[in-house]
């Protein structure tokens, strides 16, 4: 009998398609959609993997923020542009905020990159990598984060006229998200594990004005406080001009609503505001912050400053350090100014040299550092519920609801005396602190 032998057809090894995130968490929001969509389509989709075939795709999400980032995401696309151009990896397609940007300069002068795409282009890149949009995957992301928590946009755009900003050139105006598509999100995030939601926005004290004619914050946080396994909602973001106050009271009704705030002020003095094109001033700024802390008294609040904007005087710089000694923000950030093009700001002369904006960043963090360093000290003796995030050495890492992840402080337990499992709860009384961490033990 003969027997016919039928020969297997090699199997063809799917590119993997390599999600690269540079800048801000509303990026990495963004990542986290597109390579669930993908996923959804069955593609084999890594993040920032180190190892790459000759015929794997590789997806720069890019920033166009300030120089330093826009730098940064130049850098990147050269580095795989390169890897490309030597026969080490098969395409290379650019998203993001400087491709939205920057279109046409990057395609005359980066040309063997396959496709540019900008912040918006969701479906189109799908396209590009061979997927199709899924409108079922509405709330599913592949997230980047660890699972316990997720960064959770709920506005695209601003609306607002600061003068320095380039985000409406590269995000578009305000667009809140339905509220009841957050709620499945949420639920969605809560089913895989995720027991903190990060809330972010370009404007998150602006959400609901453009769906709903009203701002609709305090109702968002109330009923994403309502899914079952969320256990932290923390706020990002939140722009001081027309603060809604009414998110304080939720904060204070819900347990699981963080007390903590992030608010860029960005600068103190009057002519300073006005020049940013900030809607307030010095007087209505500090009011704002005595108000939040009056009725919140536990309250965490973070804030970033910007140095060397066009104009600040010693005057300027003196006035807004001696403010920041006096009001003492728990958290607190500080970047150089950035002169960027099409800007409101570009008009005026960008007349303080690179290493005097450098100095006054520096003068300011040393007198916040001294404010966290004190701050810390009050805590030591005291128990708090930590979520923790990783294990490194021999400590596992972790924050209280008084901390973001990546830009605030850290509470190291000492592994060898105690047990916690990644994204669990546990609590911890404080026994050491230094400037920006915390040290301590389970009980």
């Amino acid at each position: 009998m003969n027997t016919k032998i039928i020969k297997s057809k090699p199997l063809i090894k799917q590119p993997k398609i390599n999600v690269i995130t540079l800048g801000c968490s509303k990026n990495i929001y963004d990542s986290e959609v597109l390579m669930g969509q993908l996923r959804g389509n069955n593609l084999n989709v890594v993040h920032e993997s180190d190892k790459m075939g000759k015929d794997d795709i590789v997806v720069i999400n890019t920033c166009g923020f300030i120089d330093n980032a826009k730098q940064e995401s130049i850098d990147t696309i050269l580095q795989f542009s390169d890897l490309k151009a030597a026969g080490k990896i098969g395409k290379v397609v650019v998203t993001g905020c400087l491709s939205e940007r920057y279109k046409p300069e990057l395609e005359s002068e980066i040309t063997n990159v396959d496709a540019f795409f900008g912040t918006n282009d969701l479906q189109n890149i799908l396209h590009e990598l061979g997927a199709n949009y899924k409108h079922e995957l509405i709330g599913e992301r592949l997230l980047t984060t660890p699972s316990h928590f997720a960064y959770f946009k709920i506005a695209e755009g601003c609306n607002r006229p600061c003068s320095f900003c380039a985000i409406p050139l590269m995000r578009g105006k305000h667009l809140s998200k339905p509220m009841e598509e957050l709620v499945n999100e949420a639920k969605i995030l809560a089913k895989n594990g995720t027991k903190e939601l990060i809330l972010i926005a370009q404007d998150l004290t602006y959400y609901g004005l453009d769906l709903y004619g009203v701002r609709k914050l305090d109702e968002l946080m109330r009923r994403l406080s309502d899914v079952p396994g969320i256990e932290w909602i923390r706020l990002q973001y939140a722009y001081p001009s027309g603060f809604p106050m009414e998110i304080l009271d939720a904060m204070n009704e819900r347990d699981n609503i963080c007390k903590y705030l992030d608010m860029p002020l960005q600068h103190i003095t009057d002519n300073m505001l006005k020049s940013m094109r900030r809607g307030t001033t010095k007087q209505k700024t500090i009011d704002l912050v005595n108000q939040i802390r009056d009725k919140v008294p536990t309250i965490a609040m973070r804030t970033t400053l910007i140095c060397g904007y066009p104009g600040e005087t010693e005057y300027d710089f003196q006035e807004m350090k001696d403010w920041v000694a006096e009001t003492k923000f728990d958290r607190l950030g500080c970047f150089t100014y950035s002169h960027e093009e099409k800007t409101h700001a570009h008009t005026l002369i960008d007349d303080i040299p690179d290493e005097v904006k450098q100095q006054r960043v520096d003068d300011i963090m040393e007198i916040q550092q001294g404010i966290s360093f004190d701050i810390n000290q009050e805590k030591v003796g005291k128990t708090f519920k930590v979520l923790v995030d990783k294990k490194e050495g021999e400590f596992f890492i972790g924050r209280t609801e008084f901390d973001s992840p990546e830009v605030d402080n850290e509470v190291l337990i000492n592994a060898y005396t105690g047990y916690a499992a990644n994204g669990s709860f546990v609590n911890v009384k404080i026994d050491r602190a230094e400037d920006f961490d915390l040290y301590g033990q389970i009980v």
